[in-house]
């Protein structure tokens, strides 16, 4: 046979190409054909200056590495290629493959992922994540994260493969559980139309990804509102605390991207799935809790459950103030009990509710006749201080809104923002389109449709602006108003004290200028004409 003049040697000796088959094992897969071809007619003037490794095996050659310069030759018509052949160990070929590839600028990250799982699949020898990012001169996070670019669903893969995306889009994208991936991948695009029949799709970057999964993926861990180590909650699901798609588990993987916003989970379907068992085995355990929904909307006929109109959530915390400690919500009564919320948002936590209509703590009746005044003045006070507090949030939510500093593109923040004014109340839009200095008749379609139109007309950093100022709106309505303004002044860096401040001043101003003017003189009575 012609393979018993090839002997293993440590000098490069010239070996038939016919003898020489590619090693499956090869991390790179993909050879791009314009290079081959630039290589082949390089070979084909000055032959090949680098030997490639080959091993010997039962029917010829097995190249350990240097299959390009192989492929180029046989473009070039060469019939041999210099090589030098050892005896050479499943794992040393491996190892070899890996490290020399990893020399090459043009390797592919998956490619390079591939060689990293298939060490750590050796039987023997047995690698580790930190052997083998010594032997390649990375850290331990790197081969980590390049590790789990294997788990990529074969759509992603394919986009990745075809430089449809790059490696940052695919390294989130490969965190996510493979149902979200999909759909995580149309998120890292836009469509523009240039005057074509058909969009132009444009690669978003890494950063857009990073939020849409931030948005629509990963939930916050703290506030389940079941035992994060209950392993039977969901049998085939088990516990949180042991579950490698939370990114607390893996801070190598999750750390610098999608672990920043502290422990959260990457597998939304899992976490209902838990939600849902977690208020059935309450209900089991405790029937006589009250079923509440904090949803909008009318609710279904025979529904056991209580719309937000038919009770009064009491709040847990304490009043900020002697007049706040006044009002139904921060009282119990006889009726007050336990409910646990079934539908609409913070599904499965438990509150303390008071379901009785005729409740004179929650309901009260309306004020006799002999209260009337002193009812009058207590209701002009509240009046006075709700005006206050609502132009100090307007001024706080203006300043909050003046510091968005994203510029996001305007086909998706109209889209948004379209959704978001579609679930606002009338005043809440009224109050929106106030900010920005749009009046509206009656008979002109009311404050949405005039909003919209603004919207449709206005670029991309107004838009931005009220998408963060309806938002603040939408939790204000459904949570403590204060609350949502205070985290979003904290976030943006709104001096909330200095404008509360100012807006006191001006009513202060306001109700001394009408003392002094005082109240206009009556017209004096007509004297009656004598009969």
């Amino acid at each position: 046979m012609q393979t018993q003049t090839i002997t293993p040697n440590v000098v490069a000796q010239e070996v038939p190409l016919s003898l020489l088959t590619p090693s499956s094992t090869n991390p790179r897969q993909h050879f791009n054909e314009e290079d081959l071809k630039e290589l082949s007619e390089t070979i084909r003037k000055s032959g090949v200056y680098q030997a490639i490794l080959a091993r010997p095996r039962e029917h010829g050659l097995e190249i350990v590495f240097g299959e390009r310069r192989y492929r180029a030759s046989l473009l070039a018509g060469k019939e041999t290629i210099p090589a030098l052949v050892r005896e050479m160990s499943d794992a040393e070929v491996l190892e070899a493959q890996l490290v020399e590839n990893l020399q090459r600028r043009d390797v592919h990250p998956m490619e390079e992922a591939e060689g990293y799982k298939r060490l750590l699949s050796l039987a023997e020898p047995t690698y580790t994540v930190e052997q083998i990012a010594a032997k390649v001169g990375k850290t331990p996070a790197y081969i980590t994260t390049r590790l789990k670019l294997t788990d990529l669903c074969d759509e992603a893969a394919a986009a990745f493969y075809q430089d449809h995306i790059g490696v940052g889009h695919a390294l989130l994208l490969a965190k996510l559980p493979p149902e979200q991936q999909s759909p995580a991948l149309l998120a890292c695009f836009k469509e523009v139309y240039n005057g074509g029949d058909k969009p132009t799709r444009v690669l978003l970057p890494v950063r857009n990804l990073q939020f849409w999964i931030a948005t629509n993926v990963l939930l916050i861990l703290k506030d389940a509102p079941f035992n994060k180590r209950d392993a039977q909650l969901v049998p085939t699901a088990g516990s949180c605390a042991d579950c490698p798609k939370r990114t607390g588990h893996n801070k190598l993987l999750f750390g610098d991207d999608l672990g920043k916003q502290g422990d959260q989970c990457t597998d939304p379907t899992c976490y209902q799935a838990k939600v849902d068992a977690h208020v059935a085995k309450a209900i089991a355990a405790k029937p006589e809790l009250v079923q509440i929904s904090t949803a909008y909307g009318v609710q279904q006929e025979g529904s056991t459950v209580l719309p937000r109109n038919k009770y009064t959530a009491i709040r847990d915390e304490r009043p900020a103030s002697k007049d706040e400690a006044k009002r139904p919500e921060y009282k119990e009564c006889k009726y007050t009990t336990e409910a646990i919320i079934t539908e609409g948002s913070d599904v499965g936590t438990i509150h303390k509710v008071c379901a009785n209509m005729n409740c004179p703590v929650h309901h009260p009746k309306q004020t006799s006749g002999r209260d009337e005044a002193k009812w009058k003045a207590e209701q002009d006070k509240q009046r006075r201080e709700q005006a206050i507090a609502n132009a100090t949030g307007l001024r706080v939510l203006s300043a909050i809104g003046a510091a968005v500093p994203v510029r996001l593109l305007k086909r998706d923040l109209l889209f948004v923002l379209e959704k978001l004014v579609s679930i606002l109340d009338e005043s809440r839009i009224e109050m929106l389109a106030r900010q920005h200095g749009i009046r509206q008749k009656r008979d002109e379609g009311g404050a949405a449709k005039t909003l919209i139109a603004f919207m449709r007309r206005a670029d991309e950093g107004t838009l931005s602006r009220l998408i963060v100022e309806a938002i603040i709106l939408l939790a204000a309505s459904r949570h403590n108003g204060t609350s949502v303004l205070k985290d979003a002044a904290a976030l943006y860096k709104v001096d909330t004290e200095a404008i509360g401040q100012r807006v006191k001043q001006e009513f202060a101003a306001k109700a001394k200028a009408k003392k002094e003017v005082g109240p206009a003189a009556k017209p004096a009575p007509k004297a009656k004409k004598a009969a």
